[in-house]
């Protein structure tokens, strides 16, 4: 993984510099948001449903050049967004488990807000001055816990774990203990662009957690905790540099 991530970086490094095919000098800023849905990939398991949150932040591109119809740029966003998982209680009938002491469904989330910088080689295809153009996008992403809470409706004292189909439970009285996050992530989306306007992308991405919120060593309870995120996103850009036309 962490050769990849090496290479990666080589590769958006390489395609800031490159002058193989007709040179660009496009710089563009903004700012966008979206919808995100999140779980943790917990080992031993524990039965989730989609945890779902808003996010938001700016951005900024950098095209570079034009190589043969494939626009290659460099992109970037800093991003604050609500991830984290909702717990699906259920027992082996997969029915809802009944809290004896409220006499309601119980309940269980995990909100954390976190600080996310991508940062992404793209490449796109279509229209650069007006129209469609489609994209593609990956790279790296980190991102830094800067706060959580939980909510849940019962109490843990009172909690109906003779029903619960999956009895694992030491995540919901754990605080995060790694509060730096990194991964990998890879959007595929569509931008239309308006002379003097700018330029609306819409995007579809998916991040992979590489690290782990919680310890996975030999003494830790869990073994495995990474994020796994997908991203529905609205961003609006306007040039700030752009290559004269021919």
């Amino acid at each position: 993984m962490k050769k990849l991530l090496t290479l990666i970086l080589i590769f958006t490094a390489v395609a800031a510099s490159a002058q193989i095919g007709e040179r660009r000098n496009n710089l563009s800023i903004g700012a966008g948001g979206g919808f995100v849905m999140s779980n943790v990939g917990f080992t031993p398991k524990v039965n989730q449903k989609m945890h779902t949150g808003m996010m938001g932040g700016v951005a900024i591109r950098y095209v570079c050049e034009k190589y043969f119809k494939s626009i290659c740029s460099i992109y970037a966003e800093v991003n604050y967004a609500r991830i984290g998982w909702t717990e699906d209680i259920i027992d082996n009938n997969d029915a809802p488990v009944i809290n004896p002491t409220t006499g309601v469904a119980e309940k269980y989330s995990r909100h954390m807000d976190y600080i996310q910088i991508p940062l992404f080689a793209n490449l796109a295809w279509g229209k650069e001055e007006k129209g469609f153009q489609f994209f593609f996008r990956a790279g790296p992403q980190v991102g830094f816990c800067i706060g959580e809470t939980t909510e849940s409706n019962f109490n843990f004292a009172d909690r109906n774990m003779n029903d619960r189909s999956n009895k694992v439970v030491a995540q919901d009285t754990m605080k995060i203990e790694n509060k730096f996050d990194y991964g990998i992530a890879a959007g595929l989306g569509m931008e239309y662009s308006i002379p003097r306007v700018g330029h609306f992308l819409l995007e579809g991405r998916y991040y992979y957690g590489l690290g782990n919120i919680y310890g996975n060593s030999n003494k830790d309870y869990f073994g495995k905790s990474n994020f796994g995120n997908i991203v529905i996103k609205l961003t609006y850009l306007f040039d700030i540099i752009k290559t004269k036309s021919k």
